[in-house]
Formats: C-alpha cells, structure tokens, sequence
C-alpha cells in the first residue's frame, strides 16, 4: 500500500518575510528622502521669494520717496540743471551726473586695458604657481574695505597728483586713479574664467594652421571671450558708478562740471552721503531722486549685461 505523504507550506516563510521587510525599509528611506528634498525645495523658494520680496520692497520704497520732487519740478529740470543749491529749492544734478560718469569713465579709460591684460596673463601665458599667487592677490585687493582705498588716496595718489601736476590733488584724475584699482579685481577675474572657459579646440585648430601663440590670443581667444570680458567690464562700471566713500575722500566734493582731469568734482553718491545726515523735506526728496537715477542706471547696466552674454551664448562664444 503506497503511503501518500502530504507537505504542508507555511503561508509566510522566512524568505518571504525578510524580502517584505527589505521592501518597506526602502519605502520608508524614499519617503523620506522625498520629504527631505521637499522640504529643501521649499527652504530654497522662501529664500527666492525673500530676495525678490527685498528687491520690490527697496524699489518701491526708493520710488515712492523720490518720485514727489520729479512730478513736481520735473525730469529735465531735476537731470539738466546747473545749480544744486537745497537751500533756495534749486534742485539740478547734471554737475553731479558729469562728476559720476567723469571719474567712472576715467578710472575704465586705464582700467579696462590693465586688467584684460592681466587676464590674458593669468589664462594663457603665467605659469600654473605664479598664476595661483597672483590670482590669491587679486582676490585679497577684492576684499579690502573702501574705506582703505581711500585713505591710501589721500595719503599717496592726492599729494602725488598736487606736488607734480598741480591744483589741490583733489580731483577727478584722483579719483579715477582710486576708482580704477578697486574695479581691477573685478575685470580681472571674470575676464581670465572666460578666456579659460573657450574651447581648448579653438586654441589648437589656430596653432595648427600656424598662428603663433600671441596671434591665437588676439585673433582667436579675446575675440571667442567677448561677451565675458564686456561682462566684467559692465560690472566693473556699475561698481564705480556705485562707489562712495573712497571718492568722497579724493575728488573734492565741488558741485561744478570739471574742466579737466585735475579739476574738483562732485558725484552723486557722495552728495546723498554728505547731505543726507541733515536733509529734510524736499532736500531730503530730491536725495531720494539721486538714489532713484542710480537705482535705474544700475538696473539698465545689469539688463546690459544680461543681454551681451546671451548674445555671447547665441553666437557660440564665451
């Protein structure tokens, strides 16, 4: 007589549970990773939000302050006029206007030159240590207060100026002297990332149909780096056009159109510092307008820049 033997298969066998738990450890850390990164996500768009929210409160707050004085005496009369004079409601910043652009286009006039220069140097001709040490001195003249830079003006640059070329020192060529070195770190490291970022393929394609070294950087690099180097350029301007302290302390303060390089001047950041401790009313307006024209020459230099690196992008260059 065959015996029928019968085996009876448990419903959940070790396998089966270990492989359900392995399961639901790894729901678990998905699910909690996913909370994770959304929690990072929001953390970010509040900080978004923060910044954006900073920008439109600060807009507005340098709108609504000056706007008044602009209605009422108007555009042309508040940009065009000659005299500044609070006292009398005479309220004119074209002296101010030529003093800002004087000394910002004076300190680019010798800025620019140096420091693409020194980009290229850094970029393509330095070696890799020299390279690393100056590009560790440009970084450390980036971040030494304004306030230095000044002094080192009136100690040095002013007094320099008066003993050798005449006037009191105090002048736009002072100034621009002062302006260009604090602009140079900026030029300077973003014109040598992008030359070093233009396709190393374009630097050997010119050597080999036998272009020197120095004809590849003028012929093929600078111009592949363009939109970077106006970049740096653009942004090196909307820093002198913003500077205040240092220009306060070498260019004079004198609210008259400069006749030449070593003429007084006045911009129009130092006249919102020096005026704004004891300004009221329309004086304390008309301060407010100043900072609401830098406020959209500012913006209008950053559209600038926005719009030349994506042209920069569209042709295919740095």
């Amino acid at each position: 007589m065959n015996k029928q033997i019968t085996t009876q298969i448990p419903n959940s066998s070790p396998l089966s549970i270990s492989s359900n738990s392995s399961d639901r450890g790894i729901i678990k850390n998905g699910s909690a990773k996913i909370n994770k990164e959304a929690l990072i996500e929001k953390i970010l768009a509040l900080c978004a939000g923060i910044s954006i929210l900073a920008i439109i409160l600060i807009t507005l707050f340098i709108f609504v302050r000056g706007l008044p004085l602009i209605f009422d005496i108007g555009l042309g009369d508040f940009l065009f006029k000659m005299e500044w004079n609070p006292t009398k409601d005479v309220f004119g910043i074209l002296p101010m206007a030529f003093g800002s652009l004087g000394v910002t286009f004076a300190a680019l006039l010798w800025a620019v030159p140096v420091g693409i220069i020194a980009a290229v140097f850094l970029a393509e001709i330095a070696p890799p240590q020299v390279a690393g040490i100056i590009r560790n001195m440009v970084e450390l003249l980036a971040g030494i207060p304004s306030v230095v830079y000044g002094f080192f003006g009136l100690i040095v640059i002013v007094p320099f100026i008066r003993n050798f070329l005449g006037g009191n020192g105090l002048s736009v060529l002072a100034g621009a002297i002062v302006l260009g070195i604090m602009i140079l770190p900026t030029i300077i490291s973003i014109s040598r990332d992008s030359i070093a970022a233009v396709p190393q393929e374009y630097k050997e394609g010119s050597l080999a149909l036998g272009a020197t070294h120095y004809q590849t950087i003028g012929r093929v690099i600078i111009p592949a780096a363009r939109s970077g180097i106006i970049t740096s350029i653009i942004l090196g301007m909307g820093r002198a056009i913003g500077e205040t302290m240092a220009v306060v302390m070498v260019t004079g303060n004198s609210t008259i159109i400069p006749t030449s390089i070593l003429s007084p001047v006045r911009t129009m950041t130092s006249t919102i510092v020096l005026e704004m401790g004891y300004a009221s009313g329309d004086h304390q307006t008309a301060l407010f307008a100043i900072g609401m024209i830098l406020f959209i020459f500012i913006v209008a230099l950053n559209l600038v820049v926005n719009l030349a690196v994506k042209a920069g992008k569209l042709n295919g260059r740095g």
